[in-house]
């Protein structure tokens, strides 16, 4: 046993986990809650603005990844250049955040595979997944990053084949009826529906949809050449999610009007995948199967990866103090077993949920990871915004950085005021509608509330003080 993770992750693989990271179900199911709620115009803007704050984030995290490449990331960049306390927070919120998901998508996953075997219990499905999940993570790095680059490489071929399946129904290639044309943007009050009430609302199902992209930072302390793979993936990044996210929302909105009933029903987000719908109207066979397929497939992708995630980021913690040590144990094939043990407890959730018929739990776990990545992310842009300030005030040449990002200072201030906004807008349809209760409000910002005990917690019993710019530790990593 040791406390070194190996370092068995190469270029294509950071390439696939930042972009298998972030298409799941964000982006198969709730592209169509989105249309329906704000309209064409309304969703693509809302994605749009969301694509360029990821792309400002992924730049900040590269920068700082390529230059001390290190398991927990903006965790440990959070101690370094803002706050021993601020760290602390950053970095239980966040392995917090990725722990809960893997309960989550366990029962999502279980969900899907009641659309083949509906007699079957979720509760058999859901320990099934789960022991896979698991066995995949006892192995050694490399293998995840396999199985993982060979998931995404699924989801991103499937989302290529829709978009070209989505542009010949357009013009008029597939289908029935001829080219299609802007008259889904023009029925009803779109392009742009509900106003900037409907607006913020898609804000944050497009933000939902991004998260996950930070996973290549998450990564880095295991990448075989960081200097190198680091900066080359996100540079290829950017563009395919405007690709994948922007087109596909695009295609969805000629393709269906947000008025349709079966984009949205009354007890749910979801009604009917819009994938499937587009698929269905070119006249393709079997495309419920396939999508669910797929589905299954992004679901159980996003599960190993949270999985993988949180484990690294206990061993961070356990590794820099901040949690017991023994969760900073490696075994011989190089995972952090005992974190990968607690982190599994934590996935456990799922047992409580499926006991449970009013989903009250699962609302509530859904909720706290939403916004404990939205806190994250804010987590990057500060660190960034910080460690750059550091690294002039100490006379350091920016030439030297391994990866420079572009569009500093405004790309990180500008990331931090939209990560901002959606955070306390998370409940602003409700209090514009007046619908707001206390027991709603708890739910939604129960992750905040945790991420501010913690914070002032640590702060209150070590006295720690945010670090002056010259004496942030900006030093070079290996």
């Amino acid at each position: 046993m040791s406390n070194n993770l190996k370092r068995n992750l190469y270029t294509r693989h950071l390439i696939m986990i930042a972009l298998g990271g972030s298409i799941g179900t964000g982006l198969f199911l709730a592209s169509g809650s989105a249309i329906a709620q704000a309209g064409p115009g309304g969703a693509m803007l809302a994605y749009v603005i969301i694509s360029l704050m990821v792309y400002f984030l992924m730049c900040s995290l590269g920068e700082m990844a390529a230059h001390s490449p290190t398991t927990g990331t903006f965790c440990e960049y959070s101690s370094k250049y803002v706050s021993k306390d601020f760290g602390f927070a950053m970095g239980w919120n966040y392995w917090f955040n990725w722990a809960i998901t893997i309960s989550a998508e366990i029962i999502a996953a279980a969900l899907i595979m009641q659309y083949w075997f509906p007699d079957v219990p979720v509760i058999i499905w859901s320990v099934l997944f789960f022991l896979l999940i698991f066995g995949l993570n006892l192995f050694a790095v490399k293998v995840y990053g396999e199985t993982e680059y060979w998931l995404s490489f699924v989801k991103v071929a499937f989302v290529i084949i829709f978009i070209v399946v989505g542009i010949l129904t357009i013009i008029g290639v597939t289908g029935v009826g001829g080219p299609v044309g802007f008259q889904n943007w023009h029925i009803g009050d779109a392009p742009f529906h509900g106003g900037f009430v409907g607006f913020m609302a898609v804000f944050l199902i497009a933000g939902f949809s991004f998260q996950g992209t930070e996973l290549v930072g998450v990564a880095a302390g295991e990448a075989d050449n960081p200097k190198k793979s680091i900066p080359l993936a996100i540079k290829r990044t950017f563009w395919r999610l405007v690709l994948f996210y922007i087109i596909a929302i695009g295609i969805i909105s000629f393709l269906i009007p947000y008025t349709s009933d079966i984009l949205v029903n009354a007890n749910s987000d979801v009604a009917i995948s819009p994938f499937t719908i587009v698929f269905k109207n070119a006249g393709l066979t079997y495309a419920a199967t396939i999508m669910n397929a797929v589905i299954l497939i992004a679901i159980l992708s996003a599960c190993n990866a949270s999985m993988y995630s949180a484990t690294r980021i206990m061993w961070h913690l356990a590794n820099t103090k901040q949690a017991p040590r023994v969760f900073a144990k490696i075994s011989p094939r190089g995972v952090p077993i005992n974190a990968l043990l607690i982190t599994a407890l934590v996935g456990c959730f799922f047992f409580l949920t499926s006991f449970l018929d009013n989903g009250t739990v699962f609302v509530w776990l859904v909720n706290i990871s939403s916004l404990a990545g939205f806190i994250a992310w804010f987590g990057i842009a500060l660190s960034h915004y910080r460690f750059r300030r550091a690294y002039k005030k100490q006379n350091l040449n920016l030439g030297d950085l391994p990866y420079k990002a572009k569009f500093f200072p405004l790309a990180p201030v500008i990331s931090m005021i939209v990560i901002a906004i959606i955070i306390l807008g998370q409940e602003f349809t409700d209090i514009f509608s007046g619908h707001i209760t206390w027991e709603k409000f708890f739910a939604t910002y129960i992750g905040f509330i945790l991420f501010l005990l913690l914070l002032v917690g640590y702060k209150l019993i070590k006295k720690s003080k945010v670090i002056p710019l010259e004496k942030c530790d900006v030093s070079p990593k290996e």
